[in-house]
This record gives structure tokens, C-alpha cells and sequence, in this order.
């Protein structure tokens, strides 16, 4: 069974700044959402501070968004049955690599 997944993730970087980090280092977030398993992504931001994305493999797909706020990033995700069971470990994955790359610099 599929179940939501929403992470939010804190800082105080502003939206622009926030973006950028995040497009930047998507590639790791990516890996993070996927369980570590071969997933293909498509995704496409939509505006500076806003993503679509879906990702297929294993017979899984998993959808989500990610929305950059002047305070706040939100990603929310929908995982499926397989990595449905593993939804703490990864978003604590998501949220630690996610943590990173908004760090004050």
C-alpha cells in the first residue's frame, strides 16, 4: 500500500538561495527518496522554487513535489508498497541530506 510522505526541512537562507542549493545537490536527494535502489527519475522545475518529479523502477513508482518557502522547504512524496515499509528510514535519509546542503555557509 502507497503511503505520503512530507518533509519539511528548515532554514533561513530565503527562497532564492534555498533553490539553488536544492537544485544543485538534487542528484543526492534523489538517491534518498529512492531507498538507494535503481530508480529512473523524471522531474522538472516548474518555477525557481518548485518541482514535480516521479521516478519508476522495480515495478514501483514513487511521485512527489519539492516547494522552496523564504523559511522552509517541503517535500512530499508518495512511496509505494516496497519502499512504503522503509517511509522512517527514508525520509530521515531525505531530511539529514536535505539538512546539509541548506546549511548557513
Amino acid at each position: 500500500m502507497a503511503r505520503p510522505v512530507t518533509i519539511i526541512l528548515q532554514h533561513d537562507l530565503g527562497a532564492a538561495e534555498a533553490g539553488r542549493r536544492l537544485k544543485a545537490g538534487w542528484e543526492k536527494l534523489r538517491g534518498g527518496l529512492a531507498g538507494g535502489m535503481m530508480f529512473r527519475f523524471e522531474d522538472e522545475w516548474v518555477s525557481d522554487t518548485s518541482l514535480k518529479f516521479t521516478a519508476r523502477g522495480l515495478g514501483q513508482t514513487i511521485t512527489g513535489a519539492v516547494d522552496v518557502f523564504p523559511q522552509h522547504v517541503r517535500i512530499e512524496a508518495t512511496l509505494p508498497g516496497l519502499l512504503a515499509t522503509l517511509a522512517e528510514t527514508i525520509a530521515g535519509r531525505v531530511e539529514k541530506e536535505g539538512q546539509i546542503l541548506l546549511e548557513k555557509k
